[in-house]
C-alpha cells in the first residue's frame, strides 16, 4: 500500500513572511529593468525575459506554495484560480489545474522529460546568433557586429551549424537555414530539444510560469535567475560587440574562445537539468520516465 503524505500546514505568519519575502527578493531581480522601463530606455541583453517571453515583472512577484501545503487563514486566496478551501485554510488546487489544462500540462511535462534523459550536445558553439545575422543587411540588434558584416558571415561559413531548438531556428535568416545540419520544426520540437542547448535551458523559467500555481515560488525565481545568467552567455558569445554594455566577448569563431563557451555551456546545462527535475516533481509529474513526445502546440514564447 503506497503512503499517502499529509498536506504540510503553514501559519499566516509563516505564509505571509514567505510571500513578503518572494516579493523582495523577485523586485530586488527586476528593479534594473522596471528602472529603465520609466524612462524608456532598452537594454540589449536583460530586456530580452520581458519582451521575448511577454512576462511582466509583476508575475514574478505572485508567490505560489506548491501543491501539498496549506496556508491557514488565507481568505484572501480563495478566489483565486486553481486554490480551494481546505477547512479553515486554502491550497493550491493541482488536480483540477491538471485538469483544465491537461494539454498544456502533458506538453510541457512530457518535455521536459524528455529532454531531462536525452544526451547532451556540445557542439552549436552558440552559432545561432550568427545565423540570424548571417547575409544580411538588417540585423535583430541595434548594437554593432563585432567582427563586421564581411567577418560575421565568414563565420558562419566556416562552421557546420548544428542547431536543435527550433524558436532560434526560426529566426535564422533564408540563406542560413538549409546550413543546419537538420531542418527544425514545431512538429519536431519534442524530438530535437537536448539539455545542452542555451535556450532549451532558458526556456525552462517559461515553462515554470505556464505551470502557474504548481510551481512554487522559490522554484520560479531560480528558474528566472538561470534564464537571466544563460542569457548573459548567449550574448557574449554572439556576433553583436557588447563591451559598452559592459559585456565581455566570448570569442567562439576561435580554438579558445569554443573551450570557454563549452566549460560555461556545460555548467548551465547542469543547472538547467537541475530545474527540469525538480520542476517535473513539484508538479506531480514524476522525473525518471522518459514520456512520449506528446505535445499541444507549442507556443513559440
Amino acid at each position: 500500500m503506497t503512503a499517502v503524505l499529509a498536506d504540510r500546514v503553514l501559519d499566516r505568519d509563516e505564509w505571509t513572511a514567505a510571500a513578503a519575502e518572494h516579493a523582495a527578493r523577485a523586485d530586488a531581480l527586476t528593479a534594473d529593468h522596471r528602472a529603465r522601463a520609466s524612462r524608456a530606455e532598452k537594454h540589449p541583453v536583460e530586456d530580452f525575459l520581458f519582451t521575448y517571453y511577454s512576462y511582466k515583472p509583476a508575475i514574478l512577484r505572485r508567490w505560489h506554495p506548491g501543491p501539498g501545503v496549506i496556508l491557514d487563514d488565507a481568505e484572501e486566496r480563495a478566489a483565486w484560480r486553481w486554490y480551494q478551501r481546505v477547512g479553515s485554510g486554502v491550497r493550491v488546487d493541482a488536480e483540477a489545474f491538471r485538469v483544465e489544462r491537461a494539454s498544456l500540462y502533458r506538453g510541457i511535462t512530457n518535455l521536459l522529460r524528455a529532454t531531462l534523459h536525452r544526451p547532451a550536445q556540445f557542439g552549436c558553439f552558440g552559432l545561432h546568433e550568427w545565423a540570424m545575422a548571417y547575409r544580411v543587411d538588417e540585423v535583430r540588434h541595434a548594437v554593432p557586429l563585432r567582427l563586421g558584416r564581411e567577418g560575421t558571415d565568414a563565420v558562419v561559413d566556416a562552421h557546420d551549424l548544428r542547431c536543435t531548438h527550433f524558436d532560434a531556428f526560426r529566426f535564422f535568416t533564408p540563406d542560413a537555414v538549409p546550413r543546419n545540419r537538420e531542418p527544425l520544426s514545431r512538429e519536431s520540437q519534442a524530438e530535437r530539444e537536448q539539455p545542452g542547448c542555451l535556450h532549451a535551458g532558458m526556456d525552462v523559467y517559461k515553462w515554470a510560469v505556464k505551470l502557474g500555481p504548481l510551481v512554487p515560488g522559490a522554484l520560479l525565481l531560480e528558474a528566472f535567475v538561470l534564464a537571466r545568467d544563460i542569457r548573459t552567455l548567449d550574448m557574449e558569445a554572439s556576433p553583436y560587440d557588447l563591451t559598452a554594455w559592459g559585456y565581455s566577448p566570448v570569442a567562439i569563431e576561435t580554438a579558445e574562445g569554443k573551450a570557454q563557451y563549452v566549460s560555461r555551456q556545460r555548467a548551465l546545462s547542469e543547472r538547467a537539468q537541475g530545474l527540469r527535475r525538480t520542476v517535473l516533481v513539484a508538479v506531480g509529474a514524476g522525473d525518471d520516465t522518459p514520456g512520449r513526445a506528446d505535445f499541444f502546440r507549442l507556443d513559440p514564447v
